[in-house]
Parts: C-alpha cells; sequence; structure tokens
C-alpha cells in the first residue's frame, strides 16, 4: 500500500505527494472493517487544507465508484486526469475524459465508471457549497507582491 510523502512543511504550506498519477492505484482507503476502496486517496489533511477537501482516485477498466452519493454541504468538482469513462448525475450518464470537469452540488446524485480500456484517474476537489462570493474572485483576491522571486 503507497502512502503520502511529505515533502516539506513550513508556517505557511505543506507539501506532499501522492506518487505518479499511473500510482494511484496503489492508494488503499479503509472505510470500515471489511471496507477498503483501492486507489483511493484523501489529502486534505495531509496538506492542512481548511477550506477544502481533495482526493484522488484511480478506476481500472470496468470499474464503477460503487455506489451512488449525495453530500450534506459539500460541492465537489471531479477532473479527469487520465482516461475515460462515464459520469451519472440525477440519472443523466454523459462521456468523460482527460480534461473534463464536472461539479455536482450537494444533493447531485453521483456516480463515476470507467469504460476505456486503461485507468481512470480523477481528482476530486469538496468544499463548502455557495461559500465563495463576488469578493472571493481570484482577480480581486489575490495580491502581487514586489518582492524579487529567489530561485
Amino acid at each position: 500500500m503507497r502512502k503520502i510523502e511529505t515533502i516539506k512543511a513550513g508556517k505557511n504550506f505543506a507539501a506532499v505527494s501522492v506518487g505518479k498519477v499511473n500510482e494511484i492505484i496503489e492508494h488503499e482507503l479503509p472505510m470500515g472493517p471489511d471496507f477498503i476502496i483501492q486507489g483511493k486517496v484523501f489529502v486534505g489533511q495531509a496538506v492542512g487544507a481548511t477550506g477544502s477537501e481533495l482526493s484522488f482516485q484511480t478506476l481500472v477498466p470496468g470499474q464503477d465508484s460503487g455506489f451512488l452519493h449525495t453530500h450534506k454541504t459539500h460541492e465537489e468538482l471531479y477532473i479527469i486526469l487520465k482516461g475515460e469513462g462515464q459520469y451519472q448525475v440525477d440519472g443523466e450518464i454523459f462521456p468523460v475524459g482527460e480534461g473534463t470537469i464536472v461539479r455536482v452540488s450537494p444533493d447531485g446524485k453521483r456516480a463515476l465508471k470507467n469504460t476505456g480500456d486503461e485507468n481512470l484517474t480523477m481528482l476530486c476537489i469538496q468544499y463548502k457549497a455557495n461559500a465563495f462570493t463576488e469578493a472571493d474572485s481570484p482577480m480581486t483576491d489575490g495580491v502581487i507582491l514586489q518582492e524579487e522571486l529567489k530561485w
């Protein structure tokens, strides 16, 4: 079983590695005494994220996420990094592949299936729905500093 590796951490940052995209399948997520999800790893806690959770998951050809699910307060972004499949939300099914991004609100009944011939790997980012306002725009929240870069 692969583990998250800490690269470096400081007062205002943390950097970790889950391995290469093709190594995500080596992670295991224990969900209970008799239930392990192969190829899934949550990393929000490892990096000390305070406004979101994120996970990587790899599905082998023919595998699906195993169940439909919703959330109480979290919206999710699914970013397909590799492979192809089908995504299901509220009974609607559509194709997804490398570069596809799917946003699902908390009440959306969702699942993902690998319909391709190779592993499908995705990144999922969860965050509290309706938390961002116009004031949270990256164009107004970001501050460009007048400091020299040090490489």
